[in-house]
Order: structure tokens, then sequence, then C-alpha cells
């Protein structure tokens, strides 16, 4: 039972605060960001993952799964899942229930990596598709460890496009199909130079078409993939995550603020539930900067709700907050390690450190589960 001084303390914290997310009532706003851990063998969720996301959901909680790809042609790295599948979609219920019996609300990321994939990834060898045939230069990938020789991908065919944007649509169906034990809904992944994010970005989209040239046209993929998964599933179950400042993946834009607004815009005309950025500052999946540039233009345009994501601690979260600059919070690195995120906030104690040598690394416990509670600390 929650004493007098720890609900006056609560008021005091931001992200402490409750908030009414559509149609789900959230009890704080410390959001699990989605984190790719590469441990679901051959593409299929492990049981592993049940212990995984159960440890960080906690009643009123709001989780983003690992992002799971969308089809066959969808992955770029190793021991990633999907939900393209049956057996894909039987292997999440167990995982997604016991996120349910802590009483969260659990939303699946789902994903299409584009040209950040090389043959090895790809059905029968071919070459990754993207809306260009400009290959990445050898690199060191999002999640900061994999350096990785990327091969040159196909450029998509103008009517191959609405294959794709059916394989999100189908993906979201699978995500909440599933009857009890199915997702609450799911994030759209818009961001960090994949498939979605290389069509809006000028520095990786030259095409011609109708999905090339303009913003306009640039967005236009991303924005059919949010029409076809809301009109699948509804609107209040879907959200878009997307990156317009990064220049992950050699994927930056000439005029990001334009593009972000304009995407902010747009997604306001399809109702959905959510829209969560990344932080200007984040420029690359380490290289945190000070810039002038800000999320909140986007912030007062989109109508939903507003997730902000990149580099948080405790107080710069709470100061978001505090400052009308988003409702939600998304924590990576941080979550990753501290399983009781939530709690710690609360009585602002010193958190676990994480180890980046273990964020990717296919142990089932290793780096994976084996972060401390508070109470196995004290």
């Amino acid at each position: 039972m929650e004493t007098k001084n720890e609900g006056q303390e609560n008021q005091k914290i931001p992200l402490l605060t409750p908030y009414k997310m559509g149609n789900f009532q959230l009890s704080h706003r410390v959001v699990l960001a989605p984190l790719t851990r590469q441990r679901s063998y051959n593409n299929i969720p492990q049981t592993h993952a049940i212990l995984y996301y159960s440890q960080r959901a906690s009643k009123g909680a709001f989780l983003l799964s690992e992002a799971a790809g969308v089809s066959d042609t969808a992955q770029g790295y190793p021991h990633t899942p999907g939900i393209w599948t049956n057996e894909q979609v039987q292997a999440w219920k167990p995982i997604v229930d016991a996120v349910h019996a802590k009483g969260a609300v659990f939303f699946c990321q789902i994903l299409h990596v584009g040209r950040v994939s090389n043959k090895g990834f790809q059905p029968n060898g071919e070459d990754p598709i993207s809306c260009t045939d400009k290959g990445l230069t050898s690199h060191t990938r999002d999640n900061g460890v994999d350096v990785d020789e990327s091969f040159r991908p196909r450029r998509l065919r103008t009517d191959e496009i609405p294959q794709i944007v059916d394989d999100f649509r189908l993906a979201a169906r699978n995500a909440i199909e599933a009857g009890r034990d199915c997702f609450d809904g799911v994030e759209i992944h818009g961001a960090h130079g994949y498939l979605i994010d290389q069509f809006l970005k000028d520095q990786a989209n030259d095409r011609t078409d109708q999905y090339g040239g303009s913003l306009e046209n640039r967005c236009r993929f991303a924005l059919e993939i949010a029409e076809a998964v809301a009109n699948e599933i509804g609107a209040d179950r879907v959200g878009m995550r997307l990156s317009p400042f990064s220049n992950y993946m050699e994927c930056g834009d000439s005029n990001p603020d334009a593009l972000g607004l304009y995407m902010a815009e747009a997604l306001n005309k399809h109702e959905l539930l959510y829209c969560h950025m990344v932080e200007p500052r984040m420029k690359t999946f380490e290289e945190k900067v000070e810039c002038p540039q800000s999320l909140f233009p986007m912030r007062k345009t989109f109508k939903g709700t507003f997730i902000v994501a990149g580099g948080y601690a405790r107080e710069d979260g709470d100061k978001a907050l505090a400052e009308n600059r988003a409702d939600l919070v998304a924590y990576g690195r941080l979550f990753l390690a501290n399983p009781d995120l939530p709690k710690r906030f609360e009585i602002n104690v010193k958190l676990n450190e994480y180890n980046r040598e273990t964020f990717i690394i296919p142990d089932p416990v290793v780096g994976y589960t084996d972060y401390p509670f508070l109470e196995e600390v004290a």
C-alpha cells in the first residue's frame, strides 16, 4: 500500500504520473524502448524472452517489443524475430501472455531493414531490396557492434511496392490476431535507416517515380503503410517511430525539420495513436551531440500521444514531461540494465550499469535476464 509520502513524491515526478493513451490507461510514463536483442534463434521468439519481457512489465506499464520482421526479405541481423509465419506468431503468444499477466500494455514493433542486409539473410541468396540500388559502404551497424560489409541492394520496381505495404499489413494482423495472448497494437518502425527511412530520406532515396523526388513523394511509402495497418487493425492500435534528424546507415535528410513536420501532420490524417520520435541529438547509435534542433514543432503538430527517445536519463525525462515536450519517454539501455527502472526512478537510487558487450550476444541469460533487481542488490 502506498504511503502518503510516497504518493506526494510521485506527484513531483512527472515520469511516474498516470497517462491515458487512447484506450490504454498507463500508470507511469516510462516506456520500454524497442531493443534488438538477437536471441530469437532461426527468427523464432524463444521461451527465454518470456522472462526478459515479464521482468520489465508492471501494472499499467507500456512495453515495446524488439523489432519483428514483416517478411522473409525483412531480416538483416542474426537471431532476430519475425512475425510473418504461424510458427513465429505462436511463439510470441506465451511472451505476450506473461506481459499481460503483469498488467502491462505490449505493442509489437514491425520492421523491414531494406538495404541494411546482405544476401546471407535473404531468401535464395537474393539481393536485399530498397528504394534505391545504392549500397552502403562497410560500416558499423545500428547495434554499435557488428561491422557489416553490405551488398548492393536491388531497387524495388514501382509495381512491387504494394506487396511490401501488404507485408506490413499482414504482420500487424498477425500481431493482434491471437486471442487473449495477442499484442495490444503495433509500432511501425520508420526510423534508423531501415526500409521506410530509406524512402523518407533524400540521401538514400534517388527514385524518379511517385515514391521519390519531392517530400510528398518520399513520404508516400510510409503513409501507405500507416494507412494499410490502421485500416487493418484500427488506428487506435498503431504508432510509428521516426528519426528525421538521424543519419543512421548513411540515411540522412537535407531538411529534417520539414520532413518531421510533414510526417507529424500526415499521421494526424490517419489518426494514429502515437508518434515516437528520436531526438535530434542522437545523430548515430552512440553519438549524442548538442544541437539547436528540436522535436517540439512536431510535438505541437501531432495530435495523438507523442513519445520521445534518445539518451534520456531520469532528470531530463522529467524535464521533457514538465515542459510539455512529450507525453511519454522511451528508455532503452537503462531499461535493459534495470528491469525495475520505474521503481528505481521512484526512489531515485543508483542504476545498474549496462554492459555493451553483452547487448546482442545470443546467450539466453547473460546480458539478458541476469541484471539484478533492487531487492537482489540489497
